[in-house]
């Protein structure tokens, strides 16, 4: 029996990176996935299948309240329920591209002083009230179902650690772990549980071209100290664990798959 057996998953963000990574994990462990995302899904549902379980794409802009509620109900009316809930969509930037690579190219424009405001916030839409949004609309359809779920916030270790160019980012991680907390302790007594996972460098488009960047790689592992970088696959392996029954004590905790950054 797998870890996830007959559960139903949403996972926004799960068109690629950490969230169709997670999708593929939830479904080789024996869940059907529905996946929210402004990507195209269909390779993830894809892959899905092809681990045995089913799968449904639902175009969704976590930004969007209604988008958010549209998401919970069509996996609803597809499987019946959802159980566990996990919030991956996010931006590096406003722009989208990688932090690296924007930081690479716009010099000291993306210093807090220089930052035009509108980056800064449409970095904090997407991470903070899309995951606001993300997780009203897990726990509504949990708690009308009274039989408890799991909701997985992605965050970073960006939401402890400062980095300089990068305050969009950081802010915004930093609010998604404190959401989490906040709401683990309103739900505590209902049986949903709310954790986050931290993940610290990880090979995923949110960090591209790091490697190519001398700089920045050496940055990068200098706080790290199992020097490499993380996959996708093993912060998915993270949130299948406050996914499941296994942390079922366990809520308003974040995880993180970071090669040691917080040893020190």
């Amino acid at each position: 029996m797998g870890m996830l057996d007959g559960k139903v998953a949403v996972i926004t963000g799960g068109a690629s990176g950490i969230g169709q990574a997670t999708a593929v994990r939830f479904a080789e462990e024996g869940a059907d996935i529905v996946i929210g995302d402004l990507q195209d899904g269909a390779e993830t549902v894809a892959l899905v299948e092809q681990a045995g379980r089913k799968a449904r794409f639902v175009r969704t802009d976590t930004t969007s309240e209604a988008d958010c509620d549209a998401l919970v109900a069509a996996a609803v009316e597809t499987f019946g329920k959802v159980d566990v809930g996990v919030a991956a969509a996010g931006v590096a930037t406003a722009a989208g591209a990688s932090n690296v690579q924007t930081r690479a190219a716009g010099g000291n424009a993306t210093n807090v002083v220089n930052l035009e405001p509108d980056n800064f916030r449409r970095v904090l839409d997407v991470n903070v009230i899309g995951v606001l949004f993300t997780d009203r609309a897990l726990a509504r359809q949990m708690l009308a179902q009274g039989t408890g779920g799991s909701i997985v916030n992605i965050a970073s270790t960006a939401a402890k650690i400062p980095l300089a160019g990068a305050a969009p980012y950081c802010v915004s991680k930093a609010g998604a772990w404190m959401l989490t907390k906040v709401m683990a302790l309103e739900l505590a007594q209902t049986g949903v549980r709310v954790n986050a996972v931290g993940p610290g460098y990880t090979a995923t488009p949110m960090i591209a071209g790091i490697e190519d960047n001398e700089a920045a790689f050496t940055s990068a592992m200098s706080i790290t100290p199992m020097n490499r970088l993380g996959t996708a696959a093993e912060s998915a392996a993270a949130c299948l664990y406050l996914a499941s029954d296994d942390s079922s004590f366990t809520t308003g905790q974040i995880l993180h798959p970071a090669g040691g950054q917080f040893t020190g």
